[in-house]
Parts: structure tokens; sequence; C-alpha cells
């Protein structure tokens, strides 16, 4: 016993730091303004309703295809076909209807399955800016020409975010680009031969006939799930916060005129600005009435939901530091190079 309690490591160690400073933002919160409080734990409710069964397919995907082995016949696929891969996924991902935090449970999946960053990258890029409800709805209350360039700009984003990430193939942290304490096993982990070969690792497609897969595939789907959940709880409650208190229409507020700077601004306006994809069309639609410019609005709506602080937040926990870097990079890259490409065509026309 005396033995087993000195093991045993001192209860803070034990307390998670993610789940704790959930708590105590909300606390402060409740002690400041009883009724953000209120609004922010509905925020957290709402959210969760939409992003838990993206985390449940992410966390079942990334385990089953891991249990089966399929993880490194999948990445050396995509690999062979990187271009053509790169290119669906910009598609595909401006046409999915994911924001820019719930698509990081996803990516995730996707990356623990195997899928090169490249691909990865540019649907990560792509998904949060535009889907085939957005552009009716921006069409609608703005006009079908802004509601076109948003989309034109959201393919080209993810495609130029794909294919630089493509440029960097052959980097190490490219090519392995989760943190290593994430939990994504593999099978020669799990089997403990750390060879890496087919033979070790064959493919079984019905997995849970073998006691050792079954077993591991429940245990990374609730370990993969109970860590994205905490995570993202941490992210929509500061995200609940920023909306309430950094107005958008405010910030947005001060990227009038057509100076070339303004574009550039509005992507970094962007980040502490999160505004939601559909919440941000009637925002735009009146600085857009006031003045402000077509570049600049698209360089705010694309730096607010890549680069925002929330989905900074979830994307740092997941991938690791260099890899992060690179995402803002691109992220904060494809709202001013876009912005600009407006701006120019704008003038043009």
């Amino acid at each position: 016993m005396a033995v087993a309690e000195q093991a045993a490591p001192p209860i803070w160690r034990r307390i998670d730091k993610v789940w704790t400073a959930s708590g105590l933002i909300l606390l402060a919160v409740l002690a400041v303004d009883a009724d953000q409080f209120r609004a922010s734990v509905v925020f957290l409710g709402e959210s969760w309703l939409w992003t838990l069964p993206l985390v449940a397919i992410s966390s079942v995907l990334a385990a089953s295809i891991a249990a089966t082995a399929l993880d490194r016949p999948l990445g050396e696929t995509l690999r062979r076909r990187r271009r053509e891969a790169v290119l669906l996924a910009g598609v595909f991902g401006a046409l999915s209807p994911f924001c820019s935090v719930s698509v990081v449970p996803l990516v995730a999946g996707f990356l623990g399955a195997g899928v090169p960053l490249a691909p990865v990258m540019a649907f990560w890029v792509g998904s949060p800016l535009i889907d085939p409800e957005m552009f009716v709805l921006t069409a609608g209350i703005i006009d079908m020409p802004f509601a076109v360039t948003r989309a034109m700009t959201a393919i080209l984003s993810g495609l130029l975010a794909g294919f630089a990430t493509l440029a960097l193939a052959r980097v190490a942290w490219v090519r392995s680009p989760l943190r290593p304490d994430i939990p994504f096993d593999r099978l020669d982990t799990v089997y403990g031969t750390g060879s890496g070969t087919e033979a070790a690792r064959p493919v079984m497609l019905a997995f849970w006939r073998d006691p050792a897969r079954r077993a591991r595939f429940a245990g990374q789907t609730r370990s993969i799930a109970a860590f994205m959940l905490k995570w993202l709880t941490l992210a929509f409650a500061i995200e609940s916060l920023l909306l309430a208190w950094i107005p958008a229409d405010h910030a947005a507020a001060l990227l009038g005129g057509g100076a070339w700077w303004t574009v550039p601004l509005a992507a970094f306006v962007g980040i502490p600005t999160y505004l939601n994809g559909y919440a941000a069309v009637p925002v735009i639609d009146g600085l857009l009435q006031l003045g402000m410019e077509p570049g600049a609005a698209i360089a705010f709506l694309i730096g607010g939901e890549v680069t925002s602080i929330p989905t900074a937040m979830a994307v740092f926990v997941v991938v690791r530091r260099k890899v992060f870097a690179l995402y803002l990079a691109l992220g904060l890259g494809s709202a001013i190079l876009m912005g600009w490409l407006t701006q120019l065509l704008h003038g043009l026309g």
C-alpha cells in the first residue's frame, strides 16, 4: 500500500488543465456578467450539437483505418496521385458544410488515417469559406457577383494552400504532421513490431474478429474523441466571448477606403473578430453599402474563418508547431492574395 501511495502522482497532476481552463473562464464570466454566462453556455450547447457528429465520425474513421491497417496503402495511393488529390480536396472543401472550428476533428481524422498533408491542407483552408447554402445566402443578401467572387476565392485559397504544401512534401514535418502526443496509434505500435512492413501490418478489413485490433479500435476511438472534446470546448468558450465582446461591425468599419493596406489589415483584423460564415453575410453587406471595398471584405472573411483565434487553438493542439505556422501563413497569405485579386478585378470591372 505504501509503495502504491508513493507511486501515485500528485492530485494536481491528475487534474486536466484544459477542462480546468474552460471551467475557470465560464466561472469568471459568471462573476462578471451573468447574461453573457448564459449566452456562452447556450453557444457551447449549440456548437456541440453541430460538432459532436463530426468528432464521432473522425474518431471512428481514424481508429478503424488504423485497426484495418489501411493507413499505409491509403497514404501511398494518395501520394502517387498527389495533384489529383489536391484538386479534388480543394473543390470538395468549398462544397462541404463545415465551419472553421468544426472541420478540425475531421481533418485530424484524415491525418490520423494516413492522408498526406497537402490534400488535407487544401480541404482545411477551403472548407470554412463557402458552402452551397452560404452561396445562396450571399447572393440573396449582397449580390450574385460577390457570391461568385467568394466561391472562387474559396476554391483558389484551398488549391493555393494544397499545392504550396505539396511543394514541401519532402520535408520531414510535412510527411509527419501530427503532434507526437495526439492519440493516433499505428498498428506497428499496437503489435510492437516497429518494422513498418506490410508483412508486419497485414490489412484486415474485418478487424473486429481480432481481439487485439478490436480493443485498440475501441480505446483509440475513446481517446481521440476525449482529446478533441476538451480542446474544442475551450475553443468554443473563447469563441463565444469574442463574438460578444469584439463586434464585427466595429472592427470592420476600420477597413473602408481603397488603399492597398486595407486588404492586409482586413485579414489581420479578421483574426480576433471571428464571424460565423452565415452571420458574416448581413454584416459584410452593411459595410459594403457604407463604402468597404470588396477586396477588404474578402480578406476579412478569409482571415476570420481560417485563422481566427478559436480555430488556431484547435489546430495548434493537433499538428506540429511548424505545420501550425504553415497553416497560419497559408491562411493569412490566401486572405491577402485573394483580397488583392478581388480589388484588381473590381478595378478592372
